[in-house]
């Protein structure tokens, strides 16, 4: 299964592809479209491209596990981005992804820029969306 993954910002939304077989996230672009409609357009044309059966956006809460501006924003941009996709959206925890994906990006000697950070981002999202599914997928291990 693939899944199509986004960190939303205000400015730009990264954006991460999984793999054909939904367990490794890969970044794929960074959107910086003059609305927001336009940016729903360019993900629903990523989402028929590739084929992707479901698209997780990130969902930033707060430190302490309040939901904050930031999260009522993007809950206000997933509600919009819904009605133009015809797969499910399903929000997912991502705290520090931001941060994870510049040590990354310093670990393997390329330059830090903002695009390449957002784009890394959604693939971290992802990774630990993918992660998870894959965790809950596997038999139970008897000793």
């Amino acid at each position: 299964m693939r899944v199509l993954a986004l960190d939303v910002g205000e400015r730009r939304t990264g954006v991460a592809l999984s793999d054909l077989l939904g367990l490794l996230a890969t970044p794929l672009a960074v959107l910086k479209c003059a609305s927001r409609e336009a940016e729903f357009a360019a993900i629903a044309a990523l989402v028929e491209k590739h084929q992707v059966e479901r698209v997780v956006v990130g969902y930033p809460r707060s430190l302490d596990g309040s939901i904050g501006p930031q999260a009522r924003r993007v809950d206000r941009y997933v509600e919009r981005l819904k009605p133009n996709l015809t797969v499910p959206v399903l929000m997912w925890e991502e705290q520090f992804s931001t941060v994870q994906a510049e040590q990354l990006i310093h670990e393997t000697g390329r330059r830090v820029n903002r695009e390449r950070i957002d784009a890394a981002a959604a693939a971290v999202i992802l990774q630990s969306y993918l992660d998870s599914v894959a965790a809950n997928r596997a038999p139970a291990r008897e000793d």
